[in-house]
């Protein structure tokens, strides 16, 4: 019996220590949560250099269209249906890049829960703080996914005028000035998008300096 009691005793030590092992503090599941943030985002990185190569390519094809005059149609239309179809591609990087982001936002959201568990005052402050900035980042990308998408739809129908044999100069000036509006408004978001995220990383470094987590390079992103 006594030798029974003994292992019962073992296996409950056991126990004991290996449900200590696996319980993080609210602080440890929020470095965690935040690195799988970043896994999450890796995509919308690698899809920045792409983007902007054919973002160029689309300007020098533009540049190409409005140097051609009328008696060139045919060179204008090739030159447009070049243009549509990166703007194709352009498309298809963004909805990657915007599935990227949503997963990487879904992921955050776990934060939340875990503030609430902190117990000190300091790093719950810095936990707070950090959650309101990147959850502004967030949103910021939102807008620009949108002001984004918007300048495409008029840069489709840029093109399509191009390929009009009557097209009129303030047909053509009318839709120009709605693409450069459009994109003033892309820059402007692009902007505080970028200076965002840089806070976003100052106060993932103070949070995992006040808890006095060690943070991964991966997070520094």
């Amino acid at each position: 019996m006594l030798k029974r009691f003994r292992l019962y005793f073992v296996l409950l030590l056991s126990l004991t220590i290996m449900t200590g092992c696996f319980s993080s503090s609210p602080e440890e599941k929020i470095h965690k949560i935040l690195e799988k943030t970043t896994e999450k985002e890796s995509d919308f990185t690698e899809h920045q250099e792409p983007l902007n190569k054919l973002e160029n390519k689309e300007k020098e094809q533009y540049d190409k269209i409005i140097k051609l005059g009328m008696n060139e149609y045919e060179q204008i239309v090739e030159l447009s249906d070049e243009a549509t179809k990166n703007i194709d591609e352009r498309e298809a990087i963004i909805e990657k890049e915007h599935n990227s982001m949503q997963a990487s936002k879904k992921q955050f959201n776990k934060i939340e829960e875990q503030i609430g568990k902190i117990e000190d005052k300091k790093v719950k402050k810095e936990a707070t703080e950090m959650n309101k900035i990147m959850s502004e980042r967030y949103s910021t990308y939102d807008n620009l996914y949108e002001a984004y998408q918007q300048s495409l739809k008029y840069d489709r129908e840029l093109y399509e005028l191009f390929k009009k044999e009557d097209l009129k100069m303030d047909e053509l000036q009318g839709q120009i000035k709605k693409i450069n509006t459009s994109y003033t408004k892309v820059l402007k978001t692009n902007r505080q998008f970028n200076e965002l995220t840089e806070k976003s990383n100052q106060k993932k470094e103070s949070f995992y300096n006040s808890s006095g987590i060690e943070m991964a390079d991966s997070t520094k992103k």
